[in-house]
C-alpha cells in the first residue's frame, strides 16, 4: 500500500514460523508438529497515527552563497514544511569552523529548534571543514545515518556518494544532520531519507520519539 508522497504503509502481514524445519521434524518423527503464526508488521507510516510536526533550522555553508541562489537551503526549507513542519530558522555562514560552531551551537541551545539541517561543506575540497566543525560538539554520533544516507545516494549518483563525508547525531537533546551542498544531494538526503525518519507516523519507530516535547507521545 502506497501512502502521501509514494511512502509505504505500514500493511500487517502474517506467515508461518520455519515451515520447513517443522514439516522435516513431522517427516522423520511421524508426528504432526504445529506450525505457529507470528504477526508482523512492515516499516511504513500508520495512517491511524498523527503527524507530529518538528521545529527545523536550516544552515547553509557556503563561501559564495546568497539567500537569493542558496537553492540546496531552499530546497530543504520547503520540502520540510511541505510535509508539515516548522521553518524554525534560516541563515548562511561561511566556511570557516569558528562560524560553524557557533551558529550550530546557538540553535542547539535554543528550545524552540528540534532539529539542526546543515547543507555544504561535507566535501573533499580544502575548504569543506563542516564534519570538523561539528563532530566535536556532538554527544551522540548517529552512525547509521551516513550508512543509509549513502546507500540512498548511490541509487542516483553511483559511487560518486563516495565524495561526501555526510553525519548526523546529537548535541545535547537538539538532532543535527549535515547533508553535502548540492541541490540534488539535498534532494535524496530529504525524500530517500529524512522525510520518513521525520515522520512520527513511521513504524516501527522514528526520531520524533526522541525529541523531549514528544517523549511519551509518540514511541
Amino acid at each position: 500500500m502506497t501512502g502521501p508522497g509514494g511512502a509505504g504503509v505500514a500493511e500487517e502481514f502474517r506467515h508461518p514460523d520455519q515451515p520447513g524445519l517443522a514439516g522435516a521434524r513431522e517427516k522423520e518423527t511421524g508426528m504432526s508438529a504445529s506450525v505457529q503464526v507470528t504477526p508482523v508488521k512492515r516499516p511504513g507510516l500508520d495512517p491511524r497515527l498523527p503527524f507530529l510536526p518538528l521545529n527545523i533550522a536550516v544552515l547553509t555553508i557556503s563561501d559564495t552563497r546568497t539567500t537569493a541562489d542558496d537553492t540546496s537551503g531552499g530546497l530543504l526549507s520547503q520540502r520540510l514544511e511541505a510535509a508539515g513542519h516548522r521553518l524554525g530558522a534560516r541563515t548562511i555562514v561561511p566556511d570557516e569552523v569558528a562560524a560553524i560552531q557557533a551558529q550550530v551551537q546557538a540553535w542547539a541551545t535554543d528550545p524552540d529548534i528540534d532539529v539542526i539541517l546543515t547543507t555544504g561543506g561535507t566535501g573533499f575540497a580544502p575548504r569543506d571543514v563542516t564534519p570538523e566543525a561539528v563532530r566535536p560538539l556532538l554527544d551522540r554520533v548517529m552512525d547509521g545515518f551516513s550508512v543509509v544516507f549513502h546507500q540512498a545516494s548511490q541509487t542516483t549518483v553511483g559511487i560518486s556518494t563516495l565524495q561526501s563525508r555526510a553525519l548526523a547525531g546529537q548535541i545535547g537533546e537538539t538532532f543535527i544532520f549535515c547533508v553535502p551542498g548540492s541541490t540534488g544531494a539535498c534532494r535524496d538526503a530529504w525524500d530517500l531519507v529524512l522525510a520518513l525518519e521525520f515522520d512520527s507516523r513511521f513504524k516501527p519507530c522514528s526520531l520524533v520519539g526522541q525529541i523531549p516535547r514528544y517523549r511519551g507521545v509518540c514511541s
